[in-house]
């Protein structure tokens, strides 16, 4: 069976593009699982003030190795459903430790 990547997961030039739902309010931070075509992320911190996009941001990088700089918020800034950039990464680096 051959190994398939992901819908949530897009190569793109100045990186990989991962469209995460996300989950704000939740009871810890963790990443769930796919959701549809993205991958869900529950974060407890509430969506004011861009929290939650801070939250998600911090534990990207975390759970990926990668310095918070690296981990850019390309679009969804108010909505649940976001896209990042993780910048200068691989698809097998970052698929190994999703």
């Amino acid at each position: 069976m051959p190994n398939q990547t992901p819908s949530y997961v897009k190569e793109a030039k100045e990186g990989i593009l991962l469209m995460v739902h996300v989950q704000p309010r939740a009871s810890r931070n963790k990443i769930v699982g796919p959701h549809g075509e993205r991958l869900k992320i529950a974060v407890q911190s509430p969506p004011a003030d861009g929290k939650a996009n801070k939250a998600l941001q911090k534990l990207l990088a975390k759970h990926l190795g990668l310095p918070k700089s690296k981990v850019v918020l390309r679009s969804g800034h108010t909505s649940r459903e976001k896209t990042f950039l993780l910048k200068d990464s691989s698809l097998r680096d970052i698929l190994s430790r999703l």
